[in-house]
């Protein structure tokens, strides 16, 4: 197969949202699970970080990326959905899957698909993590595709899970209040493993602190801790400070976004890695690079 025979396959053959609506929503992980399976677990090979939210996940899944790839690892990503290339979405430091890779992948578990009926999204969420074992990176940053409770990706289980915000998405799956669609959302949060939870909202802050505490999982809410003053913005990047409650945390960071919306995003993804520096023993990683 050539690559965009291999693409054509993805595709055309194989459910997916865009083309089949509801018929490709999945009511559980089954299918991502067999895939797996077959794949020898590849989600178990590497330390995660999960993310998920209405708005913004994808940008505090670049915010962590760049954040930890400065401090010296390999950083795999997966987002959701691409613009242009079908390999935006599995990138290791910034640069995608090779051609090859999505070419061999597809036709060495071709029969496995033919068999378990993947859908587009489940088998893509089983490349990265098979790209991702097989590299050895560092650490992963895993965005979710829908939701969160019954996302293919929720098979990982993360060191740190991340929900962004929770506003009236895909409401035909998750439900059609804020408190049902942050009940699925949640549905990221593991036990005993810490989340952080970008934006602190009066219908859903009941909703994250209860499964927080059903699971024994610590739970951070960022704009509780983390305050971002904005110095100078232009077009194409802007200029602050992080406080930590009263105390000075970043001086004049520069960050390659535009937009005052941004602001939750990157003291999202501060906090997170807050979070994560502060528990590198216990998860038994070093930091390479304060």
């Amino acid at each position: 197969m050539t690559y965009q025979e291999t693409l054509d396959y993805l595709f055309s053959q194989l459910p997916m949202f865009q083309r089949q609506g509801a018929m490709a929503f999945k009511k559980d992980l089954t299918n991502i699970r067999l895939l797996c399976a077959e794949l020898d677990n590849p989600q178990d090979k590497f330390p995660s970080i999960h993310i998920a939210g209405t708005n913004g996940k994808g940008s505090v899944t670049h915010l962590l990326g760049a954040i930890f790839q400065a401090a010296g690892y390999k950083v795999g990503l997966y987002t959701s959905p691409h613009y242009k290339d079908f390999r935006e979405r599995i990138k290791i430091n910034g640069t995608y899957i090779s051609e090859s890779y999505v070419i061999n992948f597809v036709q060495n578990y071709k029969d496995h698909f033919n068999k378990i009926k993947p859908s587009f999204f489940e088998i893509t969420v089983a490349m990265a993590f098979d790209y991702f074992a097989s590299e050895k990176v560092d650490i992963a940053i895993i965005e979710t595709g829908l939701g969160g409770r019954l996302d293919s990706t929720n098979i990982i289980t993360p060191l740190l899970s991340v929900i962004t915000n929770i506003g009236l998405d895909h409401i035909q799956f998750l439900g059609e209040t804020l408190p049902e669609i942050a009940g699925e959302k949640a549905g990221i949060i593991k036990e005993n493993i810490p989340v952080v939870i970008g934006e602190k909202h009066p219908e859903t802050e009941s909703v994250f602190r209860k499964k927080a505490k059903e699971q024994n999982a610590p739970i951070y809410f960022a704009e509780e801790n983390f305050n971002f003053k904005l110095k100078k913005e232009t077009y194409e990047k802007i200029i602050g400070e992080f406080y930590l409650q009263d105390e000075i945390y970043i001086k004049n960071i520069e960050i390659n976004l535009s937009g005052k919306f941004q602001n939750k995003n990157i003291t999202t993804a501060i906090q997170a890695f807050h979070v994560f520096k502060n528990n590198m023993i216990k998860f038994n990683l070093k930091l390479i690079m304060d």
